[in-house]
């Protein structure tokens, strides 16, 4: 990888940060019980993210490391949320598998807090 291309993908992780995390400090202050579960966070962090000021939020977005994470990594998870977003047939039941989804996501942010 060009020193230009490293350079463009260590900007990007960085507004990435910036941007979850400025999203994550707003969901806290607008309702702080669905945040923490949409979130995937626990009440102390939760705490530490609402009192962090703009300096702070900053400096933890100038990371070269992404801050947030994908929540899931069960292969069976993808497979359901992506059945879900394809065209409706006869045979398909997609109400049901995003349902399932929904249930297996919201299970495995309980058991990560």
């Amino acid at each position: 990888m060009t020193t230009q291309r490293t350079e463009q993908l260590l900007a990007d992780i960085r507004e990435a940060n910036l941007t979850y995390m400025m999203l994550a400090q707003h969901l806290i202050r607008e309702d702080r019980e669905a945040a923490m579960f949409r979130l995937g966070v626990s009440e102390e962090v939760a705490d530490i993210i609402n009192t962090l000021s703009p300096a702070q939020l900053m400096k933890i977005a100038a990371s070269n490391t992404l801050v947030a994470r994908f929540r899931f990594d069960d292969e069976m998870v993808w497979n359901l949320l992506i059945e879900s977003k394809r065209p409706q047939g006869p045979a398909q039941d997609s109400p049901y598998a995003r349902l399932h989804a929904r249930i297996l996501v919201a299970s495995a942010s309980t058991d990560a807090i």
